[in-house]
């Protein structure tokens, strides 16, 4: 009789809320990692980062094992059918995970948790990539917050009347799984090539941390984290990020905030995935001309700030997070393309893509989600450039021929585009 702990989004061992109940209820725990092809075929690229980036967390997870004479169990396929394999392998008594909160995630856990149920198998989820989960943090009469501030208020009060535990796993370590495992899958058996962008730390010093609020905003300075592919997949722990930081910046602390005021927001309203959160701006009639469309995915739009964020984000899987609001208000504002193909450019580039803070920063930017910015709110990508990028350091690194003749004139003026987008909006919201 064995149990099962699948990783998913927390692939590490330290501080892993549902492998500690694993690992604390059982002696016989087989680790499980499950290449999911419902997601990997939707990745058009195969030198996707992100799979490079959790092939290589595995990876040390599984040599990790091995000095505990176990292995990761690494299998690649549909999550349902790979269970119905599993049980005839093994005597299983109960498969525990991490709870994730996206609609594809959920539906593909109540499908395997019906079926474990029907042979007497039991599913734990767990809750671990956040600090506060579903109705956690509701107002008075029990619905959703849809506004930043109040939702961070009663998250900070909830915080302070539950102090964060963390789980020591390390006592318990030899009750994993005894087996010798074959070498694990490799990235070609699965139809992937590694990449060769470089991944961020997953350590992030004092320092910044006490100047974040500081130097955040400047792109050419080393001002932010640069942790959400960790808090992506869970190789660092919300937890102990939390605890590190919590007293140190309380704008960062905001950051992490607003990332499960997102979850939470896609939780309760998960129509957002493809619609608008304000249902009126259903109306809005994009332009959508794919030329101009083009030029903002190639950097060439002839707005050196926007420029350098678009060539960023292709080259290295990231973007500054001041440049993202100025390229997505570019792109719903003084082009009116809607904020969907956006959207999904982000997605298929970010190397700390999260469908919740993904959509949410796009539907905040064009207007259309909770707490969003005003439809006449316009960034100016020219004066954004001068005072957040004035000496250019950012722009030249990524658009060396920013101020030659080289470069393409503007794509749209400002000022009409400005004028166009509120009359757009305001008309079609009338």
């Amino acid at each position: 009789m064995i149990n099962i702990f699948w990783f998913r989004r927390d692939l590490r061992l330290q501080d892993n809320h549902g492998l500690y109940r694993a690992l604390t209820e059982s002696k016989q725990v087989l680790p499980l990692f499950i290449f999911d092809e419902h997601i990997l075929n939707d990745l058009e690229n195969k030198d996707d980062a992100r799979v490079t980036f959790i092939y290589q967390a595995i990876e040390k997870i599984h040599k990790q094992l091995q000095t505990f004479q176990s292995g990761l169990r690494v299998i690649h396929g549909d999550p349902l059918t790979i269970f119905k394999k599993l049980i005839k392998e093994y005597t299983i008594s109960t498969v525990y995970c991490n709870r994730d909160y996206e609609p594809y995630a959920r539906e593909r856990d109540e499908n395997i948790y019906k079926y474990l149920k029907a042979h007497n198998i039991q599913f734990k989820g767990y809750k671990d990539q956040v600090i506060f989960e579903k109705a956690e943090v509701v107002k008075e009469d029990g619905k959703p917050y849809t506004v930043f501030t109040p939702f961070s208020r009663k998250w900070k009060e909830r915080l302070a009347k539950h102090p964060i535990t963390t789980f020591d796993l390390a006592p318990h370590m030899n009750n994993f799984y005894k087996y010798a495992p074959t070498d694990l899958v490799s990235l070609a058996s699965i139809g992937f090539t590694r990449s060769k962008i470089l991944f961020p730390d997953a350590e992030v010093s004092e320092d910044l941390l006490v100047h974040y609020d500081q130097a955040r905003n400047f792109p050419a300075k080393n001002g932010t984290s640069r942790l959400g592919v960790h808090l992506r997949f869970g190789t660092i722990s919300i937890r102990q990020l939390v605890l590190k930081t919590q007293s140190l910046n309380e704008v960062f602390l905001n950051e992490l905030i607003w990332r499960e005021f997102y979850m939470v927001i896609l939780y309760h309203f998960p129509k957002v995935v493809n619609h608008a959160f304000r249902a009126k701006y259903e109306a809005i009639p994009w332009r959508n001309d794919p030329q101009e469309f083009e030029a903002w995915c190639l950097g060439m739009t002839g707005y050196p700030i926007v420029d350098a964020g678009m060539r960023e984000l292709v080259k290295t899987g990231y973007m500054h997070n001041r440049v993202r609001m100025i390229t997505a208000s570019f792109l719903t504002k003084h082009l009116l393309i809607d904020w969907r193909w956006g959207e999904a450019f982000f997605a298929k580039h970010l190397l700390d893509y999260e469908l919740a803070s993904n959509n949410g920063g796009w539907q905040w930017a064009a207007g259309t989600g909770c707490d969003a910015a005003p439809y006449f709110r316009v960034f100016n990508p020219s004066l954004q450039a001068k005072k957040f990028d004035a000496q250019q350091e950012y722009i030249l690194k990524w658009v060396p021929e920013a101020n030659s003749t080289n470069y393409p004139p503007p794509i749209v003026d400002h000022k009409m585009a400005r004028l166009r987008a509120i009359d757009t909006y305001k008309t079609a919201l009338n």
